[in-house]
């Protein structure tokens, strides 16, 4: 039997906000991997060491976590008035299939700074020190993303005193802006701001179905029996509960009509998120950290990939932020209600600020960006390599 040598493929391997993943420029993978498919969804899999029964991505560079299992492509964007395009791929850890069908972000903040070092951006817009102002095409949901990414002597600056809860060192902050964030389509695609969600079995609950940054349920804790205050080992390590979110999941994203039946629901991890809300609470973060009820607004935790988030999905961040806006929403109820276009909420790690402006046009909601600040740098760039088969 011959052994033909691996596959080596340059990438970089990046932290953006509280989330890491392998980036690749589109032209720098193999051929067959540059348009999509079965050969660029086997590909990601292969780099990322997956599907591993065993749950822990031992032969590739995932981290075994919905956080750490993570790829991007980009190329320069052949969109008007844009800069980059930008493709997002979360990578099952334990399944064969790589879901495309929402955005990371997260690692959105890592976006505009590999475009800029990889000559993604033209160099006229690039200035030598200052923001330099990178135009994302997001291309899983069709939306602009606007990232104010620093620079200092030609270089991006990676390096600051920018701390964000749920990331362990300080960085450079990176604003980001989601233009006009709702996923295609209303933005509550019910066309009600809270719904009775019907689940057999398990139970009725109020739900806020948004379509801004991700798709998104929101529930009360209390509704679930829980506080808001639960931390990843409180939800992860119970079994029945997580398979109670996700049969939660499946009939609501049928109701948000993303699915037709709830058996579609296991091909597409990645969307709809759930999360559930909670008014103020004070709480130890995983850190050790105490966040007091005074710190915030309200207390939010999500579930990513069927996994309590360590910490919070920057687009259910943007989720959040829509729906806090927007009187009625379980969120801006649990925030106290009112007209606001900003909220600080608590998630397992800490907390995060998030801000949205919305107005009511002709009867529907709408929502002209959200807001938020993330970090991002290089951890290690060069290649990665696979088997050939």
């Amino acid at each position: 039997m011959s052994y033909e040598p691996q596959i080596k493929i340059p990438a970089t391997y990046m932290r953006g906000g509280t989330s890491k993943g392998v980036f690749f420029k589109l032209d720098d993978l193999p051929e067959q991997a540059q348009v999509p498919g079965p050969a660029r969804d086997q590909i990601l899999l292969r780099v990322m060491g997956s599907p591993d029964p065993y749950g822990k991505q031992i032969d590739g560079m995932g981290g075994a976590t919905s956080s750490t299992s993570k790829t991007v492509i980009l190329a320069k964007s052949d969109q008007p008035e844009h800069d980059v395009d930008y493709l997002f791929g979360q990578v099952s850890i334990d399944q064969p299939f790589v879901d495309w069908s929402g955005n990371c972000g997260n690692l959105t903040a890592a976006v505009g700074s590999f475009a800029i070092s990889n000559g993604l951006v033209d160099a006229d817009r690039i200035p030598e020190n200052g923001i330099c102002t990178v135009r994302i095409w997001q291309k899983n949901i069709q939306k602009t993303i606007i990232a104010h990414v620093p620079m200092r002597n030609g270089q991006v600056q990676e390096i600051g005193d920018f701390e964000l809860d749920g990331v362990t060192f300080p960085a450079a902050e990176v604003q980001i802006e989601f233009l006009d964030p709702a996923d295609g389509g209303a933005m509550f695609p019910t066309g009600n701001v809270v719904d009775q969600l019907e689940v057999p079995e398990i139970g009725s609950f109020q739900a806020t179905f948004i379509n801004a940054g991700i798709p998104t349920i929101f529930l009360n804790a209390e509704d679930l029996g829980y506080e808001g205050t639960e931390l990843q080992d409180h939800i992860n390590n119970d079994a029945a509960a997580l398979a109670r979110f996700e049969k939660i999941r499946a009939y609501g994203a049928v109701q948000m009509g993303l699915i037709q039946d709830i058996s579609e629901a296991a091909a597409r991890q990645h969307t709809p998120k759930i999360a559930f809300v909670s008014k103020p609470k004070t709480y130890t973060a995983s850190s050790g950290k105490t966040v007091k009820d005074s710190d915030v607004d309200l207390l939010v935790r999500a579930l990513s990939m069927g996994k309590l988030h360590h910490a919070m999905m920057g687009t259910a961040a943007v989720a959040i932020g829509t729906a806090a806006a927007i009187p009625g929403t379980l969120v801006n109820l649990a925030a106290g209600g009112g007209e606001r276009e900003a909220v600080r909420f608590g998630h397992p790690s800490g907390t995060l600020r998030v801000g949205a402006q919305a107005e009511l046009n002709n009867g529907q909601w709408v929502v002209k960006k959200a807001i938020m600040s993330r970090s991002a740098r290089i951890l290690m760039q060069g290649n990665v390599y696979i088997p050939t088969r």
